[in-house]
Parts: C-alpha cells; structure tokens; sequence
C-alpha cells in the first residue's frame, strides 16, 4: 500500500479546529419561546445524543474524502530495466561466399556464417544491458531484427539468420552499413556503434561503403568493421554426392576489400579487424566488449491498482446513512 500524494492527509489535522469552531457556534434554536415559563415542565427532559452521532458521520465522511485525496493505491509489479546507453546495430553478410568452411571447431569445420553467429550470440548474451539489433546483407539489405534490449527476441532473430534466406549471389556493403546507421539515426544514446561482419568485396547496391561511412561519421556512428575468412583460399562446399553422401569442396581465393573495411573503421574512429581463424575472431569480440563499457541506467517502472473509490464510496455512503436519518429516525424539529 503506498499514497501517491501523502501531503493531503495534513488537512486531517483541521478537522479538530473545524469541530470546535462550529461547536463554539453552536446549533441554531429549535423553537423560540417568548418565556422560559412556558418550557419548565420539560427542563428534566434527557437531551438526545443524536445530533453527535450524525455529525460525527459527516466529520468521518469528511475524513474519508481527504484520505481518498492522497490517491491510496496499491503496488502490483515492479520492474527494473537497465539500459548501458550504448546502441549495438549489427550488420552481417549473408553473401554465397560465407559458406566457405575457413574454421576449425572442436576438431570439425565450421563455415563462415555460423561461425560469426556464434562469436555474436556469445557477444549478445555478455552485453545485456545494450539495446542491439541486426542487419543482414548481401546483394540487398534488410533489418533482421529492431533494435531491442529483449536479448531472448534478438538471438531467435540471429539463429534464423540463414543463407539462401535472401539472395546471396552479390555483396552490398555499403547497403549493409547504411542500413545499420538509419537504426541508430534517431536514438539519443550515449554511444552508437555499428559492428560491420564480411568476407567479400563491395559489388551491388547503391551507395558506396565510403559515403556510408561519411554518413555515420556526420551522425557520430562509431564502425567497427571484421573481415572474415582465413588468408589465401578456403574450402567451399559445392555439392554433395548422391550415393555416399560426402560432401564435395572446391578451395575459392578469400576476397575481402580490407582497404575499404579499413578506410571506413578509420573515419568514424572503429577499428578493423581480420577474424581468419576462431580463436581470433573470439578475442575480437571480446576486445571490442572491453572498449565499448558503460555504466548502466536503470530504469523502474511500477504498476498500481488505484484505490481512492473506497474511501469515496465509504464517505459517500455515510453521507447518505446520515441524511436518511436526519430526516427519518432521527429528525430535528422543525
């Protein structure tokens, strides 16, 4: 239970001084006599208590309305968020090239994509504080998910991230990364960081990465940029055989414009990096955790369930018990 306005209940304290005032008053006369030799034969009469007992309704229902004045409610749920101030956006290659096998696992391959799904989930659930959301691209670019600080929504978005979900012949880099700025363009954060993921060459869409990067460089949009992918060539699956069910691969050269990912994480003061094995790409976003610290805000939002109608329903009802018998039982002459 908890008053949302307590200062009200200081009017409690007039009532006593509104009672002795009107008592100092007192009641006006009943009858007037020319003599009192006319009323001696009822001097011994007892006097009624019933105009005590109806006023004290009135000064309890008085007393009810100002309490319902001070708004009681009570607490139903409560609920804390914390929000770091830092803004996440994610862009993340969903190219044909990503699934390229360039990562060993626990003695296993493990192509491109799901590596980086991976390293970015383990990067979500250690940043909860963080309102993150994700881009992908490839020949376009589209928002996988909003920005959110409802992490269980976000890594659903992230595990359904597959490729051949969109089309993955070309790769639109720039897109990607102007995609990502707009989920930042409006938000009033103490910081906005873009985290750019890719393993190829700049060859569709309209804008260019660079003019992309002078945009977030305008708005304050730090870019992080990751090329992934191994050095020289890496195995790429190309097809399977029907009859015994191995996988066939074909070693591709890695083609990633490090100049550009470099050029853009340079103006917009991010930093660039090459995740070419899975260790390394691992302990790039571990230092990226480390760079980009802030302390959390939380934020408390409270539900209440009103309930100043009792009070008011109480007042109200001796208000009307009093007036029935002020003018029933116990009604005054004249």
């Amino acid at each position: 239970m908890a008053l949302a306005h307590p200062w009200f209940l200081s009017l409690l304290l007039l009532l006593p001084l509104l009672a002795w005032f009107k008592g100092r008053r007192g009641q006006p006369p009943a009858f007037v006599y020319s003599s009192v030799q006319l009323v001696r034969s009822v001097l011994n009469v007892t006097r009624s208590r019933s105009g005590g007992f109806l006023a004290a309704l009135r000064w309890l229902a008085l007393g009810l309305c100002i309490f319902a004045l001070a708004q009681p409610r009570k607490v139903t749920s409560e609920t804390k968020v914390k929000a770091s101030g830092i803004d996440i956006a994610v862009a993340i290659d969903l190219s044909g090239s990503m699934t390229s096998e360039d990562f060993e696992v626990r003695g296993g391959r493990m192509n491109r994509i799901n590596m980086a799904k991976t390293v970015l989930g383990k990067f979500i659930r250690q940043r909860p504080n963080d309102r993150i959301g994700l881009v992908a691209f490839a020949t376009q670019a589209y928002i996988a998910a909003p920005m959110t600080l409802d992490h269980d929504f976000l890594q659903q978005n992230l595990d359904r991230l597959e490729l051949n979900s969109i089309n993955g012949n070309q790769t639109a880099i720039g897109s990607g990364l102007s995609a990502a700025i707009n989920r930042l363009r409006e938000l009033k954060s103490k910081s906005k960081i873009v985290i750019l993921m890719t393993d190829g060459v700049n060859n569709a869409g309209k804008i260019a990465p660079l003019t992309a990067a002078e945009a977030a460089q305008t708005l304050g949009v730090k870019v992080y940029t990751i090329g992934v992918g191994k050095q020289g060539t890496a195995p790429m699956p190309v097809g399977r055989n029907p009859f015994t069910g191995e996988i066939s691969y074909r070693d591709i050269p890695v083609d990633i414009d490090e100049p550009t990912l470099q050029k853009i994480a340079e103006m917009t003061g991010g930093k660039y990096y090459r995740a070419d094995s899975a260790e390394n790409f691992q302990n790039i976003y571990a230092e990226i955790d480390k760079l980009e610290k802030s302390e959390a805000e939380i934020k408390k939002y409270t539900q209440y369930r009103e309930l100043f109608w009792v009070p008011v329903l109480l007042g109200l009802v001796l208000v009307l018990v009093e007036m029935v018998l002020n003018n029933t039982l116990m009604r005054r002459l004249p």
